[in-house]
């Protein structure tokens, strides 16, 4: 038993396990939950806002929910977490639970904002005033430092609401909330790797290896399956406690291998979601809707109508959110209000690309040059020389 312990604390070794775990879980459960869903016809009818066209299996949410659960409590007594990392993580699964559910009810049968926010509020308390995982300093960003414990706690669960609530919207393509969060659990995930964070890299390997196992189906042709609300505001969740465990760290401990900035690396790790979710409140404010009223306005609606397919979009997504983490990175010397202002330029411009893009009747198209005619050049260079 020695020899386990021993191994397991091995990173390495237990970051590939937490992957590998989840990832064999999701496809032996999967195709399950597949038939299960589709025998009960619990499916996802396709409506007038829609990407898909056909009837297809909801509740992917219950499978990344169980594959994680399981994977993370095993590893956990192999790892021998101390008692305060315990706390945070009975609190975690606890939280996770109460989403889930209410994920789950959401999916079958609607809930109203205001509920679905009550519960997301009571979840995300219970990780902060019990586990006692707040945001405790801004880092000298507009001169701001180390916040009060009020003020921290009134912060720290608007980041948790705004995170869960901005993956629930991003959920409108095949692969592309699953992608994102995949990149952004990855980011993180290097961050604990690199600091021997051992609860913090159980969360976030294994929420990649969950992932890894639901994108198989979700992206597949025949077996396709939907997260849901239930694995949205799941994922949404995780990501927020793997954002303020790395806030809250990073303001503690000065790390001279990364000499990051963890607000403003944290915004461009969580770049699509923040931006995407801003971008739309704004446009339904403007036009004096309810900011959770649906529509069109998503920038994966925008690449749709490009004619691009939902897998392009996603990639596309993808990629541009990996340079923006890259820039995020590369800029870190600077002054960090310098970095703030460089991101909050460089992220719209990334995503939207205004300059690609052209609005024709109420559409986007991207701009395709006129192909050439070499007869008319030619006449045209005859007339000129007589």
């Amino acid at each position: 038993m020695a020899f386990l312990y021993e191994l397991f604390s091995n990173l390495y070794f237990l970051a590939v396990v937490s992957v590998c775990i989840p990832l064999l879980l999701c496809y032996r459960m999967y195709p399950v939950i597949i038939f299960a869903v589709r025998s009960k016809n619990l499916m996802d009818e396709p409506g007038d806002r829609s990407m898909h066209t056909s009837k297809t299996p909801t509740l992917g949410g219950v499978g990344l929910f169980i594959a994680f659960s399981l994977s993370i409590a095993f590893l956990s007594l192999m790892v021998g977490l101390s008692q305060q990392d315990l706390i945070k993580l009975v609190s975690l699964l606890s939280a996770t639970i109460m989403l889930m559910f209410l994920g789950v009810k959401d999916d079958l049968f609607g809930l109203a904002p205001k509920k679905k926010f009550m519960v997301q509020l009571v979840a995300s308390l219970l990780v902060i005033v019990l586990a006692d995982l707040r945001i405790i300093s801004f880092e000298g960003i507009f001169g701001l430092g180390e916040l009060p414990y009020y003020i921290s706690v009134v912060f720290t669960l608007f980041v948790f609401l705004l995170i869960i609530n901005a993956f629930n919207l991003i959920d409108g393509l095949d692969g592309l909330a699953g992608s994102v969060a995949l990149l952004s659990s990855l980011s993180f995930g290097a961050f604990f790797f690199i600091n021997e964070r051992y609860l913090f890299v159980l969360i976030s390997f294994v929420l990649i290896g969950a992932l890894l196992g639901f994108l198989r189906y979700n992206l597949s042709p025949y077996r396709k399956i939907f997260m849901g609300d239930s694995g949205s505001m799941f994922i949404g969740f995780l990501l927020a406690f793997q954002a303020v465990g790395f806030l809250s760290y990073n303001a503690i401990i000065d790390n001279p291998v990364t000499n990051i900035k963890a607000p403003i690396m944290a915004m461009a790790i969580l770049s699509y979601p923040l931006l995407d979710t801003l971008r739309v409140f704004a446009i339904r404010i403007s036009q004096k809707r309810s900011p959770f009223s649906a529509d069109r306005n998503h920038i994966h609606h925008r690449l749709i109508d490009l004619g691009i397919t939902h897998k392009q979009a996603s990639l596309f997504v993808v990629v541009l959110n990996s340079i923006i983490i890259e820039l995020a990175f590369l800029i870190r010397e600077l002054y960090i209000n310098v970095q703030l202002y460089i991101i909050i330029i460089a992220v719209p411009l990334l995503y939207v690309s205004p300059w690609l893009f052209v609005r024709k009747q109420g559409k986007l198209k991207l701009i395709k040059p006129k192909p050439i005619k070499w007869s008319n050049i030619r006449s045209r260079i005859n007339n000129f020389l007589g």
